[in-house]
Parts: C-alpha cells; structure tokens; sequence
C-alpha cells in the first residue's frame, strides 16, 4: 500500500479518534415530532418536478415528507447491516491489515449511525420499513472480485446517502432535531467516503491489470445495475400508502417513469458516477437508456 494510502489513513484514524461521540447522549429526543411539517427538503422528495409536486397540496406534500424520512431512514439502517457484517469478514484478514485500524472506528460509527437511525423512525414512524431490495451479495468464488465489488457498493451506498445528509444537514426550514441527524451523520461518513474511494481504486488495480475486458464489462454493468436499483428503493408504495396515496404501486410506476425524475436521479449520484467513469470503473453515466 503507497504512502499516500498510508498517511490518509493515520490522518482518518486520527480525526475519528478526536471526534469521537457517543450516538447514545448525542441527542436531544423530542418527544413527537408535528406531522405538518417539512420531515425532508421537498426537492428530494420522490415527486419533486412531476406533476404531483403541484398537484398535492402542502398538508399532503407534508405527510409524504415524514413517511419518506422515515423510508431513506430506514434505507439507511438495510445498508449500514450490510456494510457492517461485509467489513467484518475482511477486519485482520490478509490484505486488509493496514487498514484494520480504520475498520474499528468505521465498525464503531456506522453501529451508531444504525441505533440513531432506528431511534428515529421507531420513535416518529412507529416502524423500520422492510428491506424489499434483492440480496446485492454475489457468490464470487474470485476473491478478489468479490472485495472490489463489496466496497464499491459500500462506497455508492454512503454518496447518495451523503448528497441528501448534506441537504438537509443545513436546511433551515426542517426540524432542528431532523438537521442534526442528518449532519451528525454527514460529519462522519466523510471520512468513510474518502476511504472508500482509496480502498475502491486500490482493489480495482488487480482487475484492471488483469487484461481482462469480458471481466470489467461484467463489473461495469453490475455497478450501472447497482446503482439504478439504489434510485429505485427511494420509491416506496408502502410510503405511498402511508402518505394517504391511492394506487401507491401504480403512483411509484409513474413517478419513475416520468422523465423530470432522470435529472434528480444523475444529481444523487453526481459524485461517485464522476469518480468511478474517472477511474475507468464504469463506461459512463448508469442512467442512460435505463428509464428512470
């Protein structure tokens, strides 16, 4: 591993180290939260610039908000499980031993993250919505492709959760209680963030120097695959339903059929589409002829 991969890590280490919490104390929990209110920035709302936008009135536009927190909430405690038991196969294993160190603190955070998360929509939601995504695991008897690819989804999975963390971390016109959940959250995945692109590229060199381009296509379709299916989880009937929506699994097919969602879609994942076509991972934007 080349020194800069080393210094970056002391530096990640270092900084978890002095800006350590405990997720238990960290908030203050109201004890309920107003359902006609903003619960999410209205323009990452699943029905931001289709008709329903202007259709639904305030009062409804309110309710969908809480139920579509407590939705990406919910994304968040499915995904923070995965990369938890993930990261805990690979701890002290070989080829992994330098950054061992970092993976206590990433263990250490995201278990956190998961209880706050929890406490959130247990507490306002009364529930966790289920995990409906197909298991994102494949049974790779390649080792090393089944590392790069791990990462990789851990790494697409923390940048659209940060891109909607950032938004609503400074959103004034949400609950102070809302804003700090999310920017608590942002203030740490940083550090995940730029570990997960040094450990993605580093784990993608091997591949790549394979010469293998039947192998990188496979891996670019996957991650184009991966990265659509992430957008789709976003639209929940079962939100819809709650919302008060009638026909929620039809009012999903139009939502993600509506061609004004595509430019919202490319924004949540502007950043890590642009590293991994920068890094030569995926051919171009997952979006393109996908139909959401």
């Amino acid at each position: 591993m080349d020194t800069s991969v080393v210094e970056t890590l002391d530096h990640l280490v270092a900084d978890a180290t002095d800006h350590h919490y405990s997720p238990y104390t960290r908030f203050d929990w109201v004890d309920e939260l107003a359902e006609q209110q903003w619960w999410m920035t209205p323009d990452l709302l699943s029905v931001a610039g289709t008709r329903y936008a202007h259709e639904l009135d305030e009062k409804q536009l309110m309710r969908l908000s809480k139920w579509e927190s407590v939705n990406f909430f919910s994304l968040n405690i499915h995904g923070i499980r995965e990369l938890l038991i993930e990261v805990t196969r690979r701890i002290h294993t070989p080829g992994f031993e330098l950054p061992s160190e970092f993976f206590h603190r990433f263990l250490g955070e995201e278990n956190g993250h998961m209880w706050f998360f929890a406490q959130f929509c247990l507490r306002y939601g009364g529930k966790i919505y289920p995990d409906k995504s197909l298991p994102s695991t494949t049974a790779e008897e390649d080792r090393d492709v089944a590392h790069f690819l791990v990462f990789a989804r851990i790494l697409i999975f923390e940048e659209l959760v940060d891109h909607f963390n950032l938004r609503m971390g400074r959103d004034t016109t949400l609950h102070p209680l809302i804003r700090e959940v999310n920017q608590v959250h942002h203030d740490d995945e940083w550090r995940h963030i730029i570990m997960g692109r040094k450990l993605v590229g580093l784990l993608y060199e091997p591949l790549r120097e394979r010469g293998d381009q039947e192998l990188r296509d496979r891996l670019d379709l996957y991650l184009r695959r991966y990265v659509t299916a992430s957008v789709q989880s976003l639209y929940n009937p079962s939100v819809y339903r709650d919302a008060g929506i009638p026909e929620p699994f039809a009012f999903r097919e139009e939502l993600l059929a509506d061609p004004a969602r595509s430019g919202y879609h490319e924004t949540f994942f502007k950043r890590i589409t642009g590293f991994l076509t920068s890094q030569e991972i995926i051919s171009g934007s997952p979006f393109e002829g996908a139909g959401i």
